[in-house]
């Protein structure tokens, strides 16, 4: 993809800065997972808020363990909160969402999608809650790969006030977090940078394996982004039919995926991208940084 990981972070810090402004200055409240995406909310905002000259600490950053969190995502959550400046909230979910299995008759032992869903939504909750109390707005970490894919809780981590990840591929997060990660001003993060970037993608809503390592892993489910992000740069960039997506995508991936793997995840995606419009019709504003976007109201 002809994309530049510093050009798309002034992207945006730019679109953040002008959003922050048109909103009076609101306290940020962004959710920290640990992960990719929630790391490049952070760090974006605190750039921006180092532009326009207002203190990180004016950030309200919460970790919100749950069932499936693991040491290593949790002590990097804390980690780079910390190195970051802002202001740093622990909010366990598990007595909150045992509540909910409680008050709906759902068995805790049955690990479906209401025991998955339930603990995103109680996390958008708290987020949603604390932004109405600080007077803030909630800065979503969701990103391009998982919109298209509807790779995300409707109503859950589907849902902020501003989505500043939305026209960022998981690819492109990967490469902009590794460009901070050189940068010197964010020196004292660079260990903890390169620490999340080894993590495994996952949105750590089962338990741990018996080792206390991640155990649902993402691309295991939905397929390898690197895939699923060419998919959408040359379907909806370039409106390519199948037949020709998938021609290239053997020729681009041979060394790394046969034509069969290249067949099933392609297969995949269009029929995820189709029966997850629902999510897209409603999907926060967020600022355009590259030329691909899906939200309902420009593209």
């Amino acid at each position: 993809m002809e994309f530049n990981a510093k050009e798309q972070l002034t992207g945006l810090i730019e679109w953040m800065r002008e959003r922050m402004a048109a909103c009076g200055g609101k306290t940020a409240v962004i959710g920290i997972s640990g992960g990719l995406d929630s790391t490049l909310a952070l760090l974006a905002t605190a750039y921006t808020h180092k532009v326009i000259g207002k203190p990180a600490s004016d950030i309200v950053a919460i970790t919100m363990p749950g069932f499936g969190t693991t040491g290593k995502t949790y002590n990097n959550a804390l980690t780079i909160m910390k190195l970051l400046g802002a202001e740093v909230r622990e909010i366990s979910i598990k007595d909150a969402v045992r509540q909910h299995f409680a008050d709906i008759g759902h068995d805790e032992s049955v690990h479906d999608v209401t025991y998955e869903n339930s603990q995103a939504r109680e996390r958008t909750q708290i987020r949603m809650d604390v932004a109405n109390k600080e007077g803030g707005m909630v800065i979503g970490t969701g990103d391009l790969s998982e919109m298209a894919l509807g790779w995300c809780t409707y109503n859950g981590d589907h849902m902020s006030m501003y989505g500043v990840n939305g026209t960022v591929p998981k690819t492109l997060i990967r490469w902009i977090i590794e460009a901070v990660a050189e940068e010197e001003t964010f020196a004292p993060a660079k260990d903890v940078l390169m620490d999340i970037l080894d993590t495994p993608i996952s949105p750590e809503l089962l338990p741990p394996d018996a080792s206390g390592k991640i155990s649902q892993q993402t691309e295991d489910l939905v397929g390898p982004y690197a895939l699923h992000d060419f998919f959408i740069y040359h379907i909806l960039r370039y409106g390519f039919a199948p037949e020709k997506v998938y021609t290239m995508a053997c020729r681009a991936f041979a060394k790394d995926f046969d034509a069969e793997t290249v067949k099933k995840w392609l297969k995949s995606f269009y029929r995820r991208f189709f029966t997850q419009q629902f999510k897209r019709n409603c999907m926060p504003d967020g600022p355009k940084v590259t030329c691909l976007g899906l939200g309902p109201r420009g593209d």
